[in-house]
């Protein structure tokens, strides 16, 4: 039940580049995962593959710097879209999945430089639990991440002790 651990084990794939947009959708994915484990929402295949189909039109690589937002911006909406029904016209759906969308944002920006996928998924991760206590009164447990083991593969470099998530040695 605890998003952070399971987006970890998806980190864990070798498969898994350093950057890219595939982190959308495991935070997104841990998100409903965890969800689905603790039996809030009444979650299926057929709810993730909707939230994932949604991401498809926006979590683009590269968007970020082109457009400013991060695709896992979009992933954390869709998700809070999905859980209370939010489409245009609705009202505190509508807002709940907004400030959602810029809590993870906000949480984002303040991570950049360089850009680093896996810290902005943690980090949305946690924002997003903490929102769904707070906004819809579902609570998750949340694990600190564990130690970055991927500072020394950032093709940019690593912001290291300006992450939350270095250590302190490159691995």
């Amino acid at each position: 039940m605890d998003p952070i651990q399971l987006a970890e084990q998806m980190l864990r794939d070798p498969r898994l580049a350093m950057l890219g947009c595939q982190h959308a959708y495991i935070a997104a994915g841990a998100l409903l995962g965890a969800l689905r484990n603790k039996g809030a929402f009444n979650i299926k295949e057929a709810e993730v593959d909707e939230v994932f189909s949604r991401l498809d039109r926006q979590a683009i690589g590269g968007y970020c710097g082109l457009t400013g937002v991060c695709g896992i911006t979009p992933a954390i909406g869709a998700v809070f879209a999905l859980l209370t029904g939010s489409k245009c016209g609705t009202n505190g759906e509508q807002r709940i999945t907004m400030e959602a969308a810029t809590r993870t944002s906000s949480a984002i920006t303040g991570l950049t430089g360089p850009s680093c996928c896996k810290a902005y998924m943690l980090a949305s991760i946690a924002v997003a639990a903490d929102y769904l206590a707070e906004a819809l009164e579902v609570v998750l447990p949340i694990s600190a991440p564990s130690a970055c083991e991927f500072s020394s593969a950032h093709p940019h470099g690593c912001r290291e002790g300006q992450c939350p998530y270095f250590t302190g040695e490159k691995r």
